[in-house]
């Protein structure tokens, strides 16, 4: 099922300089992987002409009929009528073309152990994730990832966040990394915990400053950025008569972790307030000088005005799943309430067992008509506003609004491209709709990252996605079977 891919693989990431990285942890550039992916395309000079251009920079019209000139990954230009001698011509008639969409926070790993969260509290997910996520080999983590990664990229996902919380090993965090590195796709790597990790103890800070330290050599031409998964200063428990309470988290841990971040410059994320049972974390967190613009807070659903407006004040972002939170129970976003105090917003997957797959169109209808309903408002929340929160807004998330997030001169050449002739989204009409009220995954013709091609015509261009499932498949049922799993 596996074999021995050699140096012809690794080319793309960066020649010897990576290869001598890789072998540094731990020997793994001649591990056993998946023959499903195949070398990434060259970046090339490319014009796509005739399309509805909706480029999400603040204050840019659309473009109707607009040209976007690519060349080795950067846009030359955005217009009409561009001059691009020697370049080779997409026709965008028919196309509605707009920067690649952004996750800012999805548990890639657990994409191995979808539509597994039962209809029990022994089977529901965190018990779930936590006993299978015990049994995953360094191998798993990189299925786990590389199927994430395909379905991110057919569904015009390019860039996501990777938190990984299931690092039992380096190796295990490594192999998780090298699946972003041989897809392609542009993203954050947050090294975490595993989920079986203590409380009382923290991430191995050797191994962390260890990846920091060789990440000019494994971020992949700047594609990938590093960051910490961290777990906070508290935690909603049960206690002796089984009611929920908030328990303050070990300094030994909390304070560890969050200062070797904030010394090597990497940004920290956080899921906190995410329940009923868990409020106040914000306000903790400021109370101790933690809250910083690079500080990404996940789920917030019980965060209070208070909160809000300490987050507005520092610059700091948070990331909801609508999808996710709802399935769980965890509740209803604020999201309004996040707007109207002039919080930096945006969306995530999270995590497919829950939500089932990675559409981020779906993702944003359902956070436009959760917030409709909630306002009891058609006009809340309207559609535009709603694609800024999957690009530009998420790319101000991750810090990436330099690179990505918007199509301008001089980014990088992120880029999809979305049929309008298909039977679920036609006639066009009003295009900023189309995409919330209409678009699925399945209309995604192309998808362009740093201006490699990676899909044309509806199909991967890199990823055997056939191989794949069968190779994502035979993990899935090893790890049920290691796992004892019933």
């Amino acid at each position: 099922m596996a074999t021995t891919i050699g140096i012809r693989r690794r080319a793309f990431l960066g020649g010897a300089a990576v290869l001598g990285a890789l072998h540094g942890f731990g020997g793994l550039v001649n591990a056993a992987v998946s023959p499903s992916v195949a070398n990434l395309p060259a970046r090339g000079n490319v014009v796509i002409r005739n399309a509805y251009v909706m480029t999400m920079e603040p204050g840019q019209p659309d473009i109707p009929n607009g040209d976007i000139h690519i060349d080795n990954g950067a846009i030359v230009d955005v217009g009409t009528g561009l001059a691009a001698p020697g370049a080779q011509v997409i026709d965008g008639r028919g196309f509605i073309v707009l920067p690649g969409l952004i996750d800012t926070h999805w548990h890639m790993w657990t994409t191995l152990l979808r539509n597994m969260s039962g209809d029990d509290r022994a089977h529901g997910y965190f018990p779930m994730t936590t006993a299978l996520g015990k049994v995953f080999t360094p191998r798993d983590m990189y299925y786990g990832t590389l199927l994430s990664s395909a379905e991110a990229l057919h569904s015009g996902i390019t860039t996501v966040h990777n938190w990984c919380h299931n690092v039992m090993t380096h190796e295990h965090a490594v192999e998780d990394l090298r699946a972003m590195q041989e897809t392609g796709i542009r993203g954050r790597f947050a090294y975490g915990p595993a989920r079986s990790t203590p409380l009382t103890q923290p991430i191995s800070i050797a191994d962390l400053t260890r990846m920091h330290g060789e990440w000019s050599s494994l971020s992949n031409e700047g594609l990938l950025t590093l960051g910490l998964a961290w777990r906070g200063v508290q935690i909603a428990l049960p206690n002796a008569d089984g009611k929920m309470e908030i328990r303050p988290l070990s300094p030994d841990m909390y304070r560890v972790e969050y200062e070797a971040a904030r010394k090597l410059g990497l940004p920290v994320s956080v899921h906190l307030n995410s329940t009923k049972f868990d409020k106040d974390h914000i306000i903790a967190l400021h109370k101790l000088g933690y809250v910083f613009n690079g500080l990404q807070v996940i789920h917030a659903i019980n965060t209070s005005p208070e909160e809000m407006d300490i987050l507005a004040a520092a610059g700091a972002s948070v990331s909801i799943s609508p999808a996710s939170e709802m399935r769980i129970g965890f509740g209803l976003p604020k999201i309004a309430e996040f707007l109207d105090r002039k919080v930096n917003l945006a969306l995530s997957v999270d995590t497919t067992p829950l939500t089932g797959n990675a559409d981020m169109f779906g993702i944003m209808k359902l956070a436009q008509n959760l917030e409709n309903g909630r306002s009891e408002s058609e006009f809340k929340l309207p559609a535009r506003k709603v694609i800024e929160l999957a690009t530009i807004e998420a790319a101000r998330a991750l810090g990436l609004a330099d690179r990505t997030g918007s199509l301008k001169k001089g980014k990088r050449a992120d880029v999809i491209m979305v049929s309008t002739r298909d039977v679920n989204i036609g006639p066009f009409t009003e295009p900023a709709y189309m995409l919330v009220d209409s678009a699925q995954a399945a209309n995604v013709d192309t998808v362009l990252v740093d201006g490699r091609i990676l899909k044309r015509g509806g199909k991967l261009t890199a990823i055997d996605t056939g191989k794949l499932m069968t190779e994502a498949s035979a993990a899935t049922q090893a790890i049920i079977q290691r796992a004892n799993w019933k």
